[in-house]
């Protein structure tokens, strides 16, 4: 089984920071791929930040300058650093790990649970 564990959530003010933190553990065989998306109250889940093996991340428009997404490969860790946070930045945040867990198994994305990032202003 894979597990992706988030932690770092909670509390700021405007203008403050934040760093997530995720591990993928279990059974991996190879990871294409890791991120960060986010959903707020009422809205679809959207991608924040997205870091492919052995290329650039890529960031949403709105998180550009302010966000940055890092992974330790032998921690099987991505972060997701959050600078200068607006109240539009609150959300729960989900990280997503895109793997085969065996040599015969297909792809597929893995999410964690949650962890919810407010912003007050």
């Amino acid at each position: 089984q894979v597990q992706v564990v988030e932690s770092g959530g909670g509390n700021v003010q405007a203008g403050g920071s934040l760093r997530l933190s995720c591990a993928v553990s279990g059974r991996i065989r190879s990871i294409s791929a890791v991120g960060w998306y986010r959903q707020a109250a009422g809205k679809q889940r959207e991608l924040v930040a997205t870091f492919p093996t052995g290329r650039s991340p890529n960031y949403a428009d709105s998180v550009k300058g302010r966000f940055t997404v890092s992974r330790d490969n032998d921690k099987q860790a991505v972060y997701l650093q959050m600078n200068s946070l607006k109240p539009e930045d609150t959300a729960v945040y989900y990280c997503n790990a895109r793997l085969r867990p065996g040599a015969w198994d297909r792809e597929s994305d893995y999410w964690g649970q949650g962890t919810q990032v407010t912003v007050s202003s």
